[in-house]
């Protein structure tokens, strides 16, 4: 069997490589794209890497931030630019390969194994895509190249920026194992603990690591992680074509005033369901499940989930789960900084089982009026009369997460 040839390619910082790039008086000078302090979300998004010599840290506020480095130059993010920086992105890899996998905005996999004969060696065409990439985008990646996807993505986190790293079958245990285990993709900082716990601090403790402890204590993503680390890797590249469907659609927002009466944050609910119905329906979706989290002013966090009696996608019916959800934990009693929705089990709208108790036609035609509008005139064109009256609470910065 042909050993597979799988290249990692990472835009290095993206979004303030990207905002260098469409504004040439920014290049040499240290950018972060940022919040805004008077929203509170005054944080560091990303930075590029002349802003990450002086120490400047993503998550980091403002503030602190301009103390490492005065000449900061901090631009708010645009989500509109970077999607389409990643388009290009895509189709410029898609010349090369018809086998490319996003994982995220800025990086994708791409399965080079049988297109690699035409353009010379793994480095010579990581050096020309890296190249290209520069030439035409304005902005850097970094490759890894290696036998499988684990190493390739390990691969392009290990030299940045505007770098190559191969990780081959032959080297890759003197390569990979001394690493600490936070640098291999899953393992956040819970996991971390939970190995540390086991005296487990590098890769290569937990290739040595009996099957019987992984699976008892981290179960088949244990036992599945280290026949990764030991280059059992098998998993594909998807084909450029095929997109799999979200497994939740979630929105959520930090308003600029504390909520803390019903009204005020059924008022956030009602905008943020509004997004996210609008969204199910134009990827032909309903969910059979909600959760919301609320942060409190002082920063601590209330989270709970709960399936709904039937499937849906209307804004009527996701607020009125949402609100009885929220009902259910909380008692009013705190102001409230932020707040996110998900929904969740979703499935085709088309195979909807209809409930005889719920107002289905009614909320229907209601939400195609609601898109016709808004395709003819903007989103914004149209909006749920309690988010105009709270104005106050500007709920025009809601994300949008697919995931």
């Amino acid at each position: 069997m042909k050993e597979r040839v799988i290249f990692h390619c990472d835009a290095n910082s993206f979004y303030a490589s990207v905002e260098v790039a469409n504004n040439p008086q920014y290049a040499g000078k240290p950018v972060a794209v940022s919040g805004n302090p008077k929203t509170r979300t005054g944080i560091i998004l990303t930075k590029n890497h002349i802003a990450k010599k002086y120490g400047v840290l993503t998550g980091e506020a403002i503030w602190q931030a301009k103390q490492k480095c005065p000449n900061l130059i901090c631009l708010p993010p645009n989500h509109k630019l970077y999607s389409l920086y990643s388009i290009k992105l895509r189709k410029l890899y898609e010349k090369y390969t018809d086998k490319v996998e996003s994982f995220g905005i800025d990086e994708c996999w791409l399965d080079v194994t049988e297109t690699i004969k035409f353009f010379g060696s793994a480095q010579d065409l990581a050096y020309k895509i890296k190249e290209e990439v520069k030439s035409t985008l304005g902005i850097t990646i970094s490759v890894g190249i290696s036998f499988c996807k684990i190493f390739a993505k390990l691969g392009s986190d290990l030299k940045k920026p505007d770098a190559i790293t191969t990780i081959n079958k032959e080297d890759y245990e003197k390569i990979v194992y001394p690493l600490p285990i936070t640098h291999i993709i899953g393992i956040g900082k819970r996991l971390e603990l939970r190995f540390n716990k086991l005296g487990i601090n590098t890769l290569g403790d937990i290739t040595r690591l009996p099957d019987f402890i992984l699976k008892k204590k981290f179960g088949i993503i244990g036992l599945n992680l280290k026949q990764k680390l030991l280059g059992n890797d098998f998993e594909i590249v998807k084909n450029c074509e095929e997109h799999e469907p979200p497994k939740s659609i979630g929105n959520g927002t930090t308003t600029i005033l504390d909520v803390y009466s019903k009204n005020e944050i059924l008022c956030v609910v009602t905008a943020l369901c509004d997004e996210i119905s609008s969204r199910l329906r134009l990827g032909n979706f309903v969910a059979g499940g909600i959760s919301v989290t609320l942060k409190t002013a002082d920063f601590q966090h209330f989270h709970k989930s709960n399936k709904m009696a039937y499937r849906t996608n209307s804004l009527s019916d996701l607020s009125k789960n949402v609100m009885q959800l929220i009902d259910s934990f909380w008692q009013y009693n705190e102001p409230i900084r932020a707040i996110r929705i998900c929904s969740f089990y979703l499935s085709n709208a088309k195979e909807l089982q209809l409930d005889m108790f719920s107002n289905t036609n009614k909320n229907n035609n209601l939400n195609s009026c609601l898109d016709t509008i808004r395709s003819k005139y903007g989103y914004y064109s149209i909006a749920p009369a309690s988010t105009i009256k709270n104005s106050h609470l500007d709920l025009s910065r809601l994300e949008n997460v697919s995931l």
